[in-house]
């Protein structure tokens, strides 16, 4: 292995060479007459259309560039999480596979700090919230995700003090796409997109219907050195044991739409049925200890309504109803089965009304209410105070703007969102912010602005209901995590470029983490802990005729409150103290692409970690857009190009370099 000092110069070199040769592109690139794929256009935030194999578009407003360049995996069938992969407001923690496993942190927070939403209503595991980014949906039907943060966060997101995560349906259209692949590991995959509207219109709205279905297996014969027998002890060699997969989806809605108005009704099924050694439950570091497996089984339903309204107000209610099943087992210790079943239901509304309208000012209310409502059965998480329970909330935000002159303008917003359980105390969360905008040509500063929010959760019942001296330690008394964030945020614009620094610092108090305590046998257990965390984010992004580029940085530093006998924590403290990406598109000619993806960590120490801290990762796609034959596409894509071994949730073995092709046929 290399030494962390020359890899992370290797890495260095590399990230820097990427972005050099994106800039240097458009002015050595030889013009042809080969027209360039067909790129959609935002004309809001990002909800445009995410074609299979077409880059992520940013907001037309700005500038057209790619936020990541690979919105499909080397490994399997893409899931929404797919493109969260790269995403610079995004850290995506994976076991195994990213579209296996993956945790979703916000700024440093940890994977149960981040929210889901699905149109109006939040989309939720009351088990575990290693399953909240388990959507059951195909991204063909979903705009890009829209990452939500401080304010953004308080006013929309739910039950999330670091962020969230908000999707959005897609019009239905006429076509579809078919497309299969192989890889290494024996790698087989294939997915089916099919749309169509019907010609006579139903009470004046067109009526639109999808069906997807996705398949994906791997017998997960991965990498060298990393391999162990049944009963622990590891080969001198040869590929990781225990590493196969096998997923299923199906996807079908129903959609009725007009000038105004789009109702969605969904239906999604899906399946995941892998093993990964050291899945979820190795005790201390070291050699790989034994093969660990999950089959996870995932029913969504979704009715989705939004009406436009006049001057950009609108109102939008949705219900939701999740059913999740989760088996898990050890199978070198036989005796260790757990089967976990989760019911969740959602219902909720959101909207903004004008209130009164003058010649320079405006004034608006947003407001929000729903209804969450869970349930558990558990063969182990059966050690807590309660294992179901309904959650309210509530919010109200007033939205004041005054035209300063005819290219400036003054925003002010202020709120209260409150917070209710029949299990747990209640909370109420201020919500305030100013922020000064102008769009006149030329202008270097675009916005600046300041906020103040907070925001409050509460646990998942593999916390709460886990026994206290198990294999993972549950807490029963656990309550409201509480999170107060203070942020100063600008956007810029220069020569083609624009710049999106934030600085943020943000308290949390009673976040639930899962920690080793030699107190109880170095076991990992549920504990509570406050922790200040202080940030630094910049983004810059341009596009040429042939080149999209975006470049970002993010810092990260946290004090905590840990007890003595801590000796790591697995999610609280496993964050990236510098952290680098580097997206780029380079238009080749003749309908030829090149995608690539960068990322680079500089991770803070953690004594559960084995291996390297200052991981370098790659995503390569070369992607040929058949002229002669209309729709046809073909790829190749590796992920994880330099095999790094890199242990991205600390005890838990990383993925190696996983490669494929694939054709890919659009109609």
């Amino acid at each position: 292995m290399r030494k962390p000092t020359l890899r992370f110069l290797t890495a260095a070199t590399a990230l820097a060479a990427t972005a050099l040769a994106a800039v240097a592109t458009p002015l050595c690139a030889a013009a042809d007459d080969a027209p360039a794929p067909a790129r959609t256009t935002a004309t809001n935030s990002e909800t445009q259309a995410a074609p299979t194999d077409a880059p992520l578009q940013l907001d037309a407003v700005t500038v057209t560039a790619p936020r990541v360049a690979n919105v499909t995996p080397a490994d399997s069938f893409a899931m929404p999480v797919t493109a969260l992969r790269f995403d610079p407001l995004v850290d995506v923690q994976a076991r195994s596979l990213g579209e296996t496993q993956a945790d979703v942190s916000i700024r440093g927070g940890t994977f149960e700090n981040t929210g889901f939403s699905i149109g109006a209503a939040p989309v939720y595991s009351p088990q575990t919230g290693h399953y909240f980014a388990e959507l059951p949906v195909s991204p063909m039907l979903f705009g890009f995700p829209e990452i939500k943060t401080g304010t953004a966060n308080a006013q929309a997101g739910w039950n999330a003090t670091a962020g969230s995560v908000a999707h959005t349906w897609l019009p239905v259209v006429n076509g579809g796409t078919f497309s299969a692949g192989i890889g290494n590991n024996h790698l087989f995959g294939a997915d089916i997109h099919a749309g169509a509207l019907a010609k006579e219109k139903f009470l004046g709205r067109t009526i639109g219907l999808d069906v997807t279905a996705a398949y994906s297996t791997s017998d997960g014969v991965f990498g060298n050195e990393r391999r162990v027998q049944a009963d622990g002890n590891a080969y001198p060699g040869g590929p990781v044991a225990f590493s196969d997969h096998t997923f299923q989806r199906y996807n079908l809605r129903l959609q009725l739409r007009d000038t105004n108005s789009q109702t969605d009704i969904f239906a999604g099924y899906q399946t995941k049925d892998y093993a990964w050694p050291n899945l979820y439950a190795k005790a201390q570091p070291g050699p790989l200890r034994r093969e660990e497996r999950e089959e996870l089984t995932t029913q969504l339903f979704i009715f989705n309504h939004r009406q436009e309204l006049r001057d950009g107000d609108w109102v939008q209610v949705g219900v939701n109803f999740d059913l999740n099943v989760d088996h898990y087992t050890i199978p070198v210790l036989t005796s260790y089965h757990a089967r976990h079943s989760t019911r969740t239901f959602a219902a909720a509304a959101d909207g903004r009304q004008t209130l009164h309208t003058a010649e320079r000012a405006n004034t608006a209310l947003r407001y929000r209410i729903g209804v969450v409502s869970d349930n558990l059965r558990s063969t182990s998480l059966n050690y807590g105070h309660y294992n179901s329970r309904t959650m309210f909330y509530a919010g109200l935000y007033a939205d004041q703007t005054w035209l300063l002159n005819k290219t400036q303008r003054l925003e002010v917003t202020a709120g209260l969102t409150y917070d209710e359980c029949n299990r747990e105390e209640s909370a109420l969360s201020p919500v305030a912010g100013i922020a000064w905008k102008q769009t006149a040509p030329g202008a270097l500063l675009r916005r600046i602005g300041f906020d103040y929010s907070e925001s409050s959760q509460l646990p998942t019942y593999m916390a709460l209901n886990s026994a206290t001296a198990g294999l993972f330690g549950g807490n029963a008394d656990l309550g409201r995590a509480r999170s107060r964030n203070v942020e100063l945020g600008a956007d810029l614009a220069a020569a083609g470029w624009t710049f999106t620094p934030t600085v943020f610092y943000r308290q949390d108090d009673a976040l639930v983490d899962w920690v080793f305590d030699y107190a109880r046998g170095d076991r990992r257990s549920a504990r509570a802990v406050d922790i200040n965390t202080w940030g630094v984010e910049f983004a810059a992004r341009r596009s040429w005729e042939r080149v999209d580029l975006a470049l970002s940085y993010a810092w990260l530093h946290k004090d905590d409150n840990y007890s003595s006998t801590v000796t790591g924590s697995f999610y609280a403290m496993n964050f990236a103290e510098h952290r680098f990406t580097a997206a780029v598109v380079v238009r080749l000619g003749y309908g030829v692409e090149l995608r690539c993806d960068n990322e680079l960590r500089l991770q803070r120490e953690n004594r559960l970690r084995s291996g390297t801290d200052t991981p370098f990762f790659t995503s390569l796609g070369l992607f040929w857009h058949v002229s002669q034959f209309t729709g046809l596409t073909l790829s190749a894509q590796v992920d994880n190009l330099w095999d790094v071994d890199y242990e991205e949730v600390p005890l838990v073995p990383g993925a190696p370099r996983t490669f494929s092709a694939r054709v890919s046929y659009r109609w």
